[in-house]
């Protein structure tokens, strides 16, 4: 028994796709790739034929079984077998002159290859209309997808409403003068206080604009104001449209979710710069920041307490000032020390490197052009060409965005002064302490308590 495979890919729709991923013992693999362009293709090679006759390895197969029959043939879905319906039938009269049974190995749109019972796809059957339709709605979504893909190709905006604070222009977004400040504004506030849901409430009371935290935080993670462009496949496309916020905002954006992901919930947002980075070395339980104040009284005072503590009796409070005051004699002893034994990776060096490999497809981008004029490539090829170099380049931007902005070694002596704490105010120091500490552990003793830093580093 002689089996056989078929494939036929876009290019624009997806990857090549693997000959060999079929979980059957298959004596040869034919595959075509869809001409995206045929009259260019024409001019290019200069043939008449290259139109009428685009799927070379199809004629292939046919002439092979014509000199060595073959059992079956498996394809992943019948619309790879023609782009309309007609020519799908023809294809299947032409296997059944040959008398080679068709074996699909997927019927939806999104074939898989794995598909561990293949049904035999016999359109003589009674269920054949039933059949037709389907190969009809996987035609035209194809068709719809492969636009899509072409403009995706051009860099163009995907369908649909252009995101709060544009507008959809003729080829791209464009500013919108009456709601992106909005925007801007909001992820202002979202940098100065690293508060998500604080930056939400901002807009409710500021410009009467109401959104939830879950939509406050997509627009925080959107490339779309960073003036990229992010399709359905999670693929970025850099530099397509006037952005809102700076490539240095959108890095601080994204270390600021990092950290507070590390944070324990509505720690984020709290006033003081110690909530949600004290544990309890007792009951290893979080502390939390307790009001208490005196009866008739005006004056507060903040204490420090286990939030579950299992003891009997409990750990005691202890006093917030304190230990915010010998949190801040820790890091100026021990923060210097901490990075002089770390070993670090040399930043300067990451981001050369870096910068050069955007550097190099930026000048391959810019050679495209010429190259078109020339007529060593088609348009839809540098077009293809362009489109994978500024997603690649979209990539190796968000690597670097990753990066500290600073050397560590460079501000250690800097924040190593105990006045620098004292100058700031209490949302600068929680910004500090976050960017340095990732817990700070409450020892106690029989006399006291000692505090141990866990630097992030």
């Amino acid at each position: 028994m002689r089996i056989v495979a078929y494939l036929y890919s876009d290019p624009l729709l997806e990857s090549k796709p693997d000959p060999e991923a079929w979980g059957w013992e298959v004596d040869r693999v034919y595959q075509d790739m869809a001409v995206s362009n045929p009259v260019e293709l024409s001019k290019r090679k200069g043939t008449k034929n290259a139109i009428a006759q685009p799927r070379s390895q199809w004629r292939q197969l046919l002439q092979d079984c014509q000199a060595d029959p073959v059992d079956f043939l498996l394809v992943r879905s019948l619309e790879e077998l023609g782009n309309s319906v007609q020519e799908v039938g023809d294809r299947l009269s032409e296997l059944e002159s040959l008398n080679i049974r068709l074996i699909t190995i997927a019927s939806s749109p999104h074939p898989t290859p794995h598909t561990p019972h293949p049904t035999p796809a016999t359109p003589l059957q009674a269920d054949f209309l039933k059949l037709l339709q389907q190969l009809q709605r996987e035609q035209r979504s194809r068709r719809i997808r492969q636009g899509h893909a072409r403009n995706r190709i051009k860099a163009l905006p995907p369908p649909g409403k252009a995101p709060y604070g544009y507008r959809r222009g003729k080829n791209r977004y464009t500013i919108d003068r009456a709601t992106a400040p909005v925007v801007k504004d909001f992820f202002e506030q979202f940098l100065l206080y690293g508060s998500l849901s604080g930056a939400v409430r901002y807009l409710a009371k500021r410009y009467g604009k109401k959104i939830s935290v879950s939509t406050g935080h997509r627009w925080l993670i959107n490339p779309v104001y960073r003036g990229d462009l992010e399709y359905r496949d999670g693929e970025v496309v850099a530099d397509t449209h006037e952005a809102i916020i700076s490539r240095d905002e959108a890095a601080q954006v994204d270390r600021l979710l990092r950290r507070n992901r590390r944070l324990p919930p509505r720690t984020a947002s709290a006033p003081q710069s110690l909530a949600g980075l004290v544990v309890c070395s007792e009951c290893q339980s979080p502390m939390t920041v307790t009001r208490v104040s005196a009866p008739r009284k005006d004056q507060e005072y903040l204490y420090l307490r286990p939030v579950g503590c299992p003891k009997q009796p409990r750990c005691k409070l202890v006093p917030y000032e304190q230990v915010l005051q010998r949190t801040i004699e820790r890091i100026c002893e021990d923060l210097p020390r901490a990075v002089t034994s770390a070993t670090m990776p040399d930043m300067d060096a990451i981001k050369q490197e870096i910068g050069g490999a955007i550097a190099a497809k930026q000048a391959i981008l810019e050679q495209l052009p010429s190259l078109v004029s020339s007529g060593v490539l088609d348009q839809e090829t540098a077009d293809l060409r362009a489109y994978k170099l500024r997603t690649e380049m979209a990539e190796l931007q968000g690597n670097l965005s990753q990066l500290p902005p600073v050397s560590l070694q460079a501000i250690a002596q800097a924040v190593s002064i105990p006045q620098f704490w004292l100058d700031l105010s209490e949302s600068e120091r929680r910004f500090y302490f976050r960017e340095f500490i990732r817990q700070i552990e409450l020892i106690r003793q029989e006399q006291g308590w000692q505090l141990k830093l866990a630097f992030i580093f």
